[in-house]
C-alpha cells in the first residue's frame, strides 16, 4: 500500500532533503521517525530535492507499508518524535502506481527579498540594499516562459538528463514597501536552477544585465555567463500540484 505525506520544514540545519553523507537531511529524518514508528525499515521518496538551507511550505513525499494505516493517528506521532524544525500536515492513502516525484505536475517556489533592515526576516528572506528596477526583472522574467532550455542556470556539473524545463509563471510581487518575492512554477527545476535565475534577474534589476543579455544568456547555456546563485535561506518549495 502507498501512502503521501504532505509536510513542511525550515531547512535551515539541513543539508537538504536528500540523504547525504556528510550531513543530517530532512528525509533521513522522516525515514528514522516512520521506521521507530512502523518497527520496519521505511523508505521514503520526496517529489524533489531542496539544497542545502532550503525551506519547504509544502514537500510530498511517498512510502509503501503492507499494511493498513491509521492516517491521522500517524500525524500525530510523527509530529511528537520529529524535530522541531519538521512538521506533517497528512498521510493518506494513495493508488500504488502514484509517485511522489513522477506524478507531479508542477512545482512552485518563491524567493524572498527585503530592502530594509528588518530582524525578523533575517533567516527567511535576502535583505538587499542597492537599488532595483523590478518593473525591467519583471520584463525579464517574462522571458523565461518562451525558452525551455535552462542550462545556464544549472549547477555546472549537475547529474542531470535533460535541462529541459517548462515555466508556466515566473513573476515578482511586492507584500509591502519593502519586501518582494519571486515566483515561479514550471514542471521541473534543475539544482540551483531557482537561486541562479533570480541572481541573474537581479542583475537586470541593477542595470548590469539588459533583456536582450538576458536572452542570449539562457540561448547560451552556459552556467558562467548568468548570475551569481543566490543565499538558499530566502528559498521556499511552496507547493506541489498532481
Amino acid at each position: 500500500m502507498r501512502y503521501f505525506v504532505t509536510f513542511c520544514y525550515d531547512g535551515t540545519r539541513y543539508h537538504g532533503w536528500q540523504i547525504q553523507p556528510n550531513g543530517d537531511s530532512v528525509q533521513a529524518q522522516m525515514q528514522r521517525a516512520l521506521s521507530l514508528l512502523l518497527r520496519r525499515e521505511i523508505i521514503v521518496t520526496g517529489a524533489g530535492r531542496t539544497d542545502a538551507g532550503v525551506h519547504a511550505r509544502k514537500m510530498v513525499a511517498h512510502f509503501d507499508y503492507v499494511d493498513e494505516i491509521d492516517c491521522k493517528q500517524l500525524v500525530y506521532k510523527l509530529n511528537k518524535i520529529l524535530p522541531r524544525d519538521i512538521a506533517v500536515a497528512e498521510i493518506e492513502r494513495v493508488a500504488d502506481d502514484l509517485h511522489a516525484r513522477f506524478s507531479a505536475t508542477s512545482r512552485m517556489y518563491r524567493y524572498y527579498l527585503h530592502t530594509e533592515k528588518k530582524p525578523f526576516l533575517s533567516f527567511t528572506s535576502y535583505e538587499i540594499h542597492y537599488q532595483l528596477d523590478f518593473n525591467k526583472m519583471n520584463d525579464a522574467a517574462k522571458v523565461l516562459q518562451e525558452y525551455e532550455d535552462f542550462g545556464a542556470f544549472c549547477k555546472a556539473h549537475a547529474d542531470v538528463k535533460t535541462t529541459l524545463c517548462h515555466v508556466m509563471e515566473a513573476e515578482w510581487h511586492q507584500t509591502s514597501a519593502s519586501t518582494w518575492y519571486f515566483e515561479i512554477r514550471a514542471n521541473r527545476f534543475l539544482r540551483n536552477m531557482v537561486r541562479a535565475v533570480v541572481g541573474t534577474l537581479v542583475d537586470v534589476g541593477r542595470g548590469r544585465v539588459t533583456i536582450d543579455d538576458f536572452r542570449k544568456i539562457i540561448e547560451g547555456k552556459k552556467r558562467t555567463e548568468a548570475g551569481e546563485s543566490m543565499p538558499a535561506h530566502a528559498l521556499f518549495l511552496e507547493d506541489i500540484t498532481y
